[in-house]
């Protein structure tokens, strides 16, 4: 295929942003995406590569600047891929992603929707409650850490994160020095060698607790509880360590085996009034602030009545249903990972919650059962992974035809797919777009369904 434009400068005007957030740029026929172009900005771009029908490239010198461009607080976030968007201003951010929703409805559900604007912070910084960074060692032998620079594992060193809770700062950098100290050797995927692979660091919003994960390539290591007590006595915020094992050759970052070398393994947290244990491997959602606004409109798009039965799918430690269960008859439950099935179930103690009954189980497969035995299920919470649901699971809710469906989505354009399936049964009553993750493309959305 001929590729008249590669590796050459191309000079345009950036009309569009895509669904990943880059700049869309039109020469001629031919379309270029470029990273960090905002629409209503022109300026010279260099084609990189190709791909299909399409271009890639990046900026060599932007001629005029849009009104919605920003200065970023951080000045790495363009060469360390984590937050695409800190150079847009957050009002336009709110908008892009609004218009991202109702965009992926048109063009996959085919739906001309109202799509609600998006809900955003009020202060859309260090935000994330949960950090995992690898690390490195530099040629002078000092041990550093960072995120993947985009579609490589080249790390970028990062010193301050500012979507990050602010108290991972201190802890990675006392890190650092004491894995020097202590001569724990950064894991080297090329060799496999190595000690430590990733530390992870979970923190409670509501509770000064604070969760160090390190992640090992090995066992077991010399000097291992001199060195989490040098990390404990110089961080006393931390509350436990836990120390997860992972051997294997993967992009994954959690090993299946772990122990606990400090306090009690994990955190406490709450979210709407209702207290959470969370471990290592639990799903809980990475920002509070918007996670309990995002619930909050969860509920109240559920309507739940006392006398309602609901079904929680893709529940991880069973948030939405431990929530929903203080104003309903019962709730059903259902997680794959038995890890967040043992937390939700302990959770439900905690609260003091006896009408929720989880079940470690795939969504779809329970779902099948409960079609077949025609069960009845009032209302249907649905809050699955960024792949979406499957048709197995779509088939059986369209067989058990629950009133009320609301679906959580953390990506609109499975999301659309997923209702393009069932908008022949369900009629859409609201869409409302949540940024839970300021400063990137990402979205989440509530969707309202009621059965026609």
């Amino acid at each position: 295929m001929k590729r008249p434009l590669l590796h050459q400068i191309v000079h345009g005007t950036c009309v569009d942003l895509s669904s990943e957030g880059k700049g869309v740029l039109r020469h001629g026929k031919d379309v270029v995406f470029v990273d960090n172009m905002f629409p209503g900005e022109e300026g010279d771009i260099e084609v990189l590569f190709a791909k299909g029908d399409f271009y890639f490239g990046k900026i060599k010198k932007l001629c005029k600047i849009s009104k919605n461009r920003v200065e970023p607080r951080c000045k790495i976030c363009s060469s360390c891929g984590g937050c695409e968007f800190q150079q847009l201003a957050y009002s336009a951010q709110l908008q892009w992603k609004t218009s991202k929703v109702k965009e992926q409805f048109r063009k996959i559900a085919k739906m001309d929707l109202e799509v609600l604007p998006t809900l955003g912070m009020e202060e859309p910084y260090f935000y994330r409650n949960k950090i995992q960074m690898p690390f490195g060692v530099d040629q002078k032998g000092n041990v550093y850490c960072g995120f993947y620079k985009r579609n490589t594992h080249v790390i970028v060193p990062v010193e301050r994160c500012y979507i990050e809770d602010e108290r991972a700062e201190h802890i990675l950098s006392v890190l650092k020095k004491l894995m020097k100290a202590h001569r724990v050797a950064p894991y080297d995927e090329d060799s496999r060698k190595g000690v430590l692979r990733h530390a992870l660091i979970r923190t409670s919003y509501y509770q000064k607790q604070i969760m160090l994960v390190l992640v090992t390539n090995v066992d077991s290591f010399p000097g291992r509880n001199n060195f989490v007590k040098a990390i404990v006595s110089s961080c006393p915020e931390i509350t436990t360590v836990v120390q997860n094992i992972n051997t294997r050759a993967t992009n994954v970052i959690l090993g299946e085996r772990e122990r606990v070398l400090y306090g009690k393994g994990y955190i406490e947290d709450s979210l709407c009034g209702v207290q959470f244990k969370i471990s290592a491997k639990s799903f809980y959602q990475t920002n509070p602030v918007m996670t309990e606004l995002l619930y909050s409109k969860a509920m109240e798009a559920a309507e739940l009545k006392e006398d309602d039965v609901v079904f929680d799918a893709y529940s991880g430690i069973g948030t939405i249903g431990l929530i929903a269960s203080r104003s309903v008859r019962n709730v059903l439950s259902v997680e794959l990972v038995k890890e967040a099935v043992v937390d939700g179930k302990e959770n439900a103690k905690r609260n003091g919650i006896d009408n929720f009954f989880m079940y470690c189980d795939d969504a779809s497969s329970f779902m099948v059962r409960m079609a077949e035995e025609n069960r009845h299920v009032d209302v249907l919470f649905m809050d699955p992974p960024r792949k979406g649901s499957d048709e197995r699971f779509l088939k059986a809710l369209l067989k058990l035809k629950p009133s009320r469906v609301v679906y959580v989505s953390c990506d609109p354009s499975t999301l659309a797919r997923d209702i393009a399936y069932i908008k022949d049964t369900y009629e859409v009553k609201s869409v409302q777009p949540v940024d839970m993750f300021p400063h990137t493309t990402h979205v989440e959305t509530v969707v309202t369904l009621r059965l026609r």
